[in-house]
């Protein structure tokens, strides 16, 4: 089953020859994953072809207006399933009969397992979309606004609004022919980055009263409790990107997101890093993994017992120099 990557041009064949899509999405879905799966699944059907995006009960109101106009009836039977902008088969939603072979993987995540029969991977790439527009560009030619404005979505959310490192040349390249092919850029920015909800500002609040910092402020942890989230009622929606909350502090190399979920021990953690600390690595050793400044990990005990093993590991991984 493992191959080794394909090119754009030649992902853009495989699905030309074929027909009958289901594109589906990993845990969490963000901005990337579900502008991304729309885009795909639009760009297919502007190719005459049938493509739907399995149905992810994860995904939230903000991000659920670029996927519901292509969700698959229960119903249907695909003949090929598309995982878009996910790295490995665990991180599928569990307990859902779709997940069987996947025969083609789109990502950017340099940790990808290869786990589908075919994998366009560029791990160079700052974001999913950006690989998806390639691959529609030679599949269909143009890129419909449409298609423009769900991978406009997809890049500017995995970017941060162009603000992240992982920000390149050409993320912002392709940008711009999103916007020039009609992406509304405006309404989605307002949209994406400037509209909080006032859970949200609550919770931000908490969050930046409450940081720590270690390792001579250079390393800032967060913890987010399950009796936070309940005293303010904050949703999913509520919390999207607050992992990037504390490494915004001046001097902070290492920003540590703690977030109880169904239990006290059961914690998800995001490590967001400078190009000094390799965040992948700071969460491989937890079975985690995602990119060189943003990655992230489960972690199955309190928070108090994460916070303090990842004290004791990020010893590792700051110098001594930047600790004084």
């Amino acid at each position: 089953m493992i191959s080794a990557s394909i090119t754009f041009g030649e992902a853009a064949a495989w699905l030309k020859i074929r027909d009958g899509f289901l594109i589906i999405t990993h845990r969490r879905p963000d901005g990337d994953a579900l502008g991304s799966a729309g885009a795909l699944a639009q760009g297919l059907r502007e190719a005459g072809k049938t493509a739907y995006v399995l149905y992810n009960p994860e995904t939230t109101p903000r991000y659920m207006r670029f996927v519901q106009d292509y969700i698959a009836p229960e119903e249907y039977k695909p003949d090929y399933i598309i995982a878009v902008d996910t790295a490995s088969y665990e991180l599928f939603p569990k307990d859902d009969e779709h997940y069987g072979v996947v025969s083609l993987c789109i990502d950017h995540h340099p940790s990808n397992t290869m786990y589908a029969e075919k994998t366009c991977l560029y791990g160079s790439r700052a974001s999913c979309g950006e690989i998806v527009y390639e691959i529609l560009l030679v599949l269909i030619g143009k890129i419909s606004a449409k298609c423009a404005g769900h991978l406009y979505a997809a890049i500017s959310t995995d970017t941060g609004c162009f603000a992240f490192a992982n920000t390149t040349s050409n993320t912002l390249r392709v940008a711009s022919l999103l916007v020039e092919s009609g992406a509304p850029h405006t309404q989605l920015n307002k949209l994406l980055f400037r509209t909080k909800s006032r859970s949200r500002v609550k919770i931000e609040g908490m969050i930046f009263s409450g940081l720590e910092y270690h390792f001579g402020g250079t390393v800032a942890i967060s913890t987010i409790t399950k009796k936070m989230v309940d005293s303010i009622g904050a949703v999913e929606d509520d919390l999207d990107d607050i992992a990037s909350i504390p490494g915004s502090v001046e001097g902070v190399l290492v920003g540590i997101t703690i977030r109880e979920m169904t239990s006290d021990h059961d914690c998800k953690i995001s490590v967001r890093t400078t190009q000094t600390v390799d965040a992948h690595a700071i969460c491989e050793r937890y079975s985690g993994g995602g990119h060189a400044m943003a990655a992230g990990c489960v972690i199955k005990k309190t928070a108090k017992e994460v916070k303090r093993s990842l004290l004791e590991t990020m010893k590792d991984f700051i110098p001594q120099e930047a600790r004084n």
